[in-house]
């Protein structure tokens, strides 16, 4: 069942789909959104596909009761007396709405494909601000919630943290920072340091051995650099030369210039055809032609380059990199799982480049069963909210009754979901088995599969 703000439709697991809940409305009550309905044909999960591991954990005591911190007052109707509440906090309005709306057309997907007729969807809208996220966690609390999924960005996941901690409701936010992770907060983000390693560590095993790293002057920027240090420990590599730029600004034509040795490497070409000039031997007129066609001569002070970052900087940066001779046939290009959009085989420079994603293939159903189901297609992090939902919709069948211990939810064993296996891990960030892909100039091909079972965890 999903019950939220006035006006939005809600969805009742086998009974058809204009069913409705009295309308809500009332002070603190989140702004209307029009959510629309799963139709009763939507598509079932297939075979093999719906969290394979969760069979035995089903067997596992309920989570212990709560006390809340502080309740508000809401206007969601009564609960009937076996149901079970799950709360989801999205941006369902301000700058992320159409965003909000989507993850939660994929968290509906999930119920009525997991969910059982007890299980009630309370959404609520953080306005894509921390306040708001605060009080989105007090209404949810208020109205009975067992778990929170929720909310999207770190600093609302700051601000939620707390107060359900206090009331004993686990949260699993969309969040990729792993400092607002721990004590029942889980972030089921991608995580760039996660990233950063598979890509590193192929490249590695593949023999490039300099890495060179661009990068925003961010906390994500930060971690990948950090990430690519700790690989460089790990795998024997050594980092070069890095480089952290304003995300705000608008040309990079400098850091580019910087990171590629450009002005060295042009007078080391000057000083060579200088070199050359008066000499009457063949070797030295036919040496002097190559040179006289180059830009610059000696070597780049990496054979790998990873840029963290992606839209418009990545493409920027990319267009430059030809034109500091920094070429893609000498130097391997890398990248995060920011990479993983369409369309990047348009830029020459990026065409054989390898970045470390979820697997396509594992969410390739999702993507046409939403775009059947909505019309549209799903934004890339729609599945976090699909797999949220539909964790939740299989723990709260437990024969024991709803199940959201850290025991529990933290299974070793993982789960299998529409991006391929995750598992929550005890610190709170969630592990994933990631895919390398290299991109060409139609698509993106997986060039070293994602793995199918996770090792055993260790301290």
């Amino acid at each position: 069942m999903v019950a939220g703000p006035s006006s939005v439709q809600a969805v009742v697991v086998g009974t058809p789909p204009t069913q409705q809940l009295p309308p809500v409305s009332g002070p603190r009550t989140p702004p209307v959104v029009a959510l629309p309905s799963v139709p009763s044909n939507a598509p079932q999960a297939r075979a093999g596909v719906p969290l394979p591991s969760l069979a035995e954990l089903l067997n596992r005591p309920g989570a212990p009761a709560f006390n809340p911190a502080e309740i508000m007052t809401s206007t969601v109707p009564a609960a009937r007396f076996d149901a079970l509440r799950v709360a989801i906090l999205l941006p369902l309005s301000g700058p992320n709405a159409k965003l909000g709306e989507a993850m939660l057309n994929a968290a509906q997907m999930a119920l009525f494909q997991f969910a059982d007729e007890r299980f009630e969807l309370l959404p609520h809208d953080t306005s894509g601000t921390p306040e708001g996220a605060l009080t989105a966690a007090q209404l949810a609390i208020g109205d009975g919630a067992k778990l929170i999924i929720g909310p999207l960005l770190a600093a609302s996941v700051q601000m939620v943290g707390p107060i359900a901690r206090a009331a004993n409701v686990p949260v699993m936010a969309f969040s990729s920072d792993r400092t607002v992770a721990g004590g029942g907060v889980y972030v089921m983000g991608f995580l760039p340091s996660a990233e950063t390693e598979r890509v590193v560590s192929l490249a590695a095993r593949r023999g490039y051995q300099r890495f060179g790293l661009l990068a925003p002057d961010t906390t994500y920027g930060s971690t990948v650099l950090q990430a690519m240090r700790e690989a460089a420990i790990q795998y024997g590599i050594e980092i070069t030369k890095a480089r952290l730029y304003d995300p705000a600004g608008d040309d990079f034509t400098d850091v580019v210039r910087q990171i590629s040795n450009f002005d060295d490497r042009k007078r080391e070409l000057e000083r060579q055809i200088a070199a050359l000039k008066g000499k009457k031997d063949e070797l030295s007129i036919k040496t002097l032609e190559r040179l006289e066609k180059l830009q610059t001569a000696g070597d780049l002070p990496f054979d790998a380059l990873m840029v963290a970052d992606g839209g418009q900087r990545l493409q920027k940066i990319a267009a430059l990199l030809p034109f500091f001779d920094v070429d893609p046939a000498v130097v391997k290009m890398i990248g995060t799982g920011q990479w993983d959009v369409p369309g990047l085989g348009a830029e020459p420079a990026l065409v054989g480049a390898w970045y470390a994603a979820p697997e396509p293939s594992a969410r390739g159903s999702f993507n046409t069963d939403y775009q059947k189901t909505f019309g549209s297609t799903p934004p890339r992090l729609a599945t976090l909210a699909y797999d949220a939902a539909a964790l939740a919709s299989v723990l709260a069948q437990a024969e024991a009754g709803p199940d959201f211990a850290h025991e529990t939810l933290a299974s070793p064993n993982g789960y299998w979901g529409r991006d391929g296996i995750f598992r929550l891990r005890p610190d709170g960030t969630t592990e994933r088995g990631l895919a390398v892909l290299e991109i060409t100039r139609r698509a993106s091909r997986v060039i070293e599969p994602a793995p199918e079972t996770f090792q055993a965890l260790t301290n």
